[in-house]
């Protein structure tokens, strides 16, 4: 069958290949799967609950709630009747809610647990449109979304069948309101075609993948990278395991043993930074060999042949080193597909020699979000890039550099904002804010925000990202922001790794108190300082950090710090520590 709609993968699967463990969850300390089968029988049941509510083609739907099976039951379920959902953050404050909810004009809203509906319960009656709230979890005295599936209108099937023939490729499906790094979040309206279009580019990128792998998942449903991976998974038959916590990964990677998973940059620079606090425990030979075998993964090339001797040394710290941080990732990973921010290259390369192949993955919500996504192989890897743009996808690089995107996957604008549309794409062009270049011809290469860029008084340009993914090589540090507009230099906003800290002070026979008084401790600073110079060394003079400050509390979504996908609000941080910024420069 042709798959034009998102619901449409599901029905691909049943008819292609059937499984027995399409989704499954762990839930009380077991995995319950779900069938192919059961999950077009629950998303057809609840479908026609939906429709005997009066919830009818064009309505808003909020879905609430971490990445579980109900979550994709209930986006097929709406899908299939015309219903546009409306994804939002588990993470995210009331006032996004109460915004996004009465912007959407949203009728009913499903939740995951009772921590989100107690958030939702706080902003209810401020949202006009809405009707009613199920939950996932079961709760005391609120509907759960299992009363959906109980003896569901069979005599609505008839209308059901017609509007699912009626739902046309180009229909809206979803508005994904962006994290606003400046300012109030934009919906982004997607079609059917554009994520499903993306979808089937991920599949011809992929070429291995077939309908015997397993994917482990814990990225938020409700960010387009997940979301159009789930459609792709459906298409293509790989089994899906949502993980129960993120806490929990490094159990269900045992559990599970993956072929492959997506996730953010992030995640693997705190699994690096785990494999190199154990190295740090080590004492005699076998800290010698570990650290030996990290600086023989240092020099690592992926495109390049390394020779003899190299690859005989390889193989000893393989057998040795590198086999056990497979065996921490599941032990059957082919590959890990990195994505929704800049990955370091050291660190991408580091896990390459490790037999761990990261491959980049660069797009927006605006383009649903795949532009570019790198290959497994090492034909296809370019150090430094994302790789090779997926199959019907264009790309110009601008005169100021900024990269421009045309293709199927291109959005259908922003809701209710016209002029906002007008001015993101130009021509069928999406202006994508974001800085880069084509390497080779075939290679797309990030630099960094067309926004976030700043000019020193000497002239110079500086991109913050690149200095920021330098510096967070140091597994000290664990978020930092670069400022220095109009100034002479680069200074430093710095939020310690306060894990590490911890263990360095143990080493170091240095009594850890508390993570503020451990942040103006004199040893730990010089420490910090140590690194940031030994990372300056590799970098122009120019773009050299010569003040930084260490901060004693991490950024935060809720304190406005951060957006619910880790990405900085620049603006609020430094508006909160315009006070340190000034001392660098007074």
């Amino acid at each position: 069958m042709e798959v034009r709609t998102l619901h449409d993968a599901l029905q691909h699967q049943l008819l292609n290949y059937p499984k027995e463990d399409a989704i499954s969850y762990k839930e009380n300390g077991s995995w319950k799967k779900y069938s192919t089968q059961e999950i077009v029988e629950i998303v057809n049941g609840f479908s026609l609950s939906a429709l005997g509510l009066g919830i009818k083609k064009g309505d808003k739907v909020a879905i609430i709630a971490e990445s579980r099976p109900e979550w994709a039951f209930t986006d097929l379920a709406m899908q299939q009747i015309g219903v546009i959902t409306i994804p939002l953050y588990p993470n995210s404050t009331e006032e996004d809610y109460t915004f996004i909810c009465k912007d959407a004009e949203v009728t009913y809203i499903f939740v995951g647990d009772e921590q989100i509906l107690k958030k939702v319960n706080n902003i209810k009656n401020e949202i006009s449109s809405l009707k009613d709230i199920y939950t996932f979890d079961k709760i005391e005295g609120v509907k759960n979304w299992s009363l959906l599936l109980q003896n569901p209108p069979t005599e609505k099937q008839q209308e059901l069948e017609k509007i699912k023939s009626e739902i046309d490729d180009f229909d809206l499906a979803t508005i994904i309101y962006t994290s606003g790094t400046t300012g109030t979040p934009k919906g982004v309206m997607l079609s059917h075609n554009n994520i499903i279009s993306n979808s089937k580019a991920v599949k011809q990128s992929f070429e291995v993948v077939n309908n015997s792998y397993k994917v482990l998942c814990f990225l938020p449903l409700c960010h387009i990278f997940a979301r159009t991976e789930l459609y792709a998974y459906l298409y293509i038959g790989v089994s899906i395991y949502y993980s129960d916590s993120i806490e929990n990964i490094g159990v269900n990677l045992k559990e599970v043993k993956p072929n492959f998973f997506a996730t953010v940059p992030r995640l693997l620079e705190k699994i690096y930074d785990k494999i190199l606090t154990k190295g740090y425990e080590l004492r005699g030979p076998k800290r010698w060999i570990f650290f030996w075998a990290v600086n023989l993964a240092n020099r690592f090339q992926p495109e390049k042949k390394m020779g003899l001797l190299y690859s005989l040394q390889q193989k000893i710290a393989d057998k040795l080193i590198f086999s056990k941080w497979r065996e921490a990732v599941g032990g059957n990973i082919e590959f890990i597909v990195s994505g929704a921010a800049a990955l370091q290259p050291r660190l991408q390369k580091i896990f390459w020699a490790a037999g761990i192949r990261v491959i980049q993955g660069y797009g927006q919500t605006e383009s649903s979000p795949g532009v570019a996504l790198g290959k497994h192989t090492t034909e296809g890897f370019k150090e430094g890039c994302i790789g090779e743009l997926l199959q019907h996808i264009e790309v110009k690089i601008d005169t100021d550099g900024e990269i421009l995107v045309k293709g199927p996957n291109v959005m259908m604008g922003y809701y209710k904002q016209p002029e906002i549309t007008a001015e993101t794409i130009k021509d069928g062009w999406l202006h994508t804010g974001d800085i880069g270049e084509m390497v080779e011809g075939k290679y797309l290469k990030i630099t960094d925000r067309k926004k976030e860029m700043f000019k020193t008084s000497g002239g110079k340009y500086i991109a913050p990202q690149e200095l920021e993914n330098k510096f967070k090589e140091s597994m000290y540090i664990e978020h930092v922001m670069i400022v220095g507009e109009g100034q002479k230099f680069p200074g430093a906003l710095i939020i310690p790794n306060f894990e590490a800290i911890k263990e360095w002070c143990k080493i170091h026979e240095i009594n850890y108190t508390t993570d503020y008084e451990m942040s103006k401790n004199q040893e730990v600073i010089s420490k910090i300082h140590h690194d940031i110079e030994r990372l300056n060394e590799s970098l122009s003079q120019y773009k050299r950090v010569k003040k930084f400050h260490v901060l004693g509390s991490p950024w935060t979504v809720e304190a406005g710090e951060l957006t619910p996908t880790l990405k900085l609000k620049r603006k609020i941080i430094k508006g909160n520590c315009q006070e340190i910024i000034d001392l660098f420069y007074n």
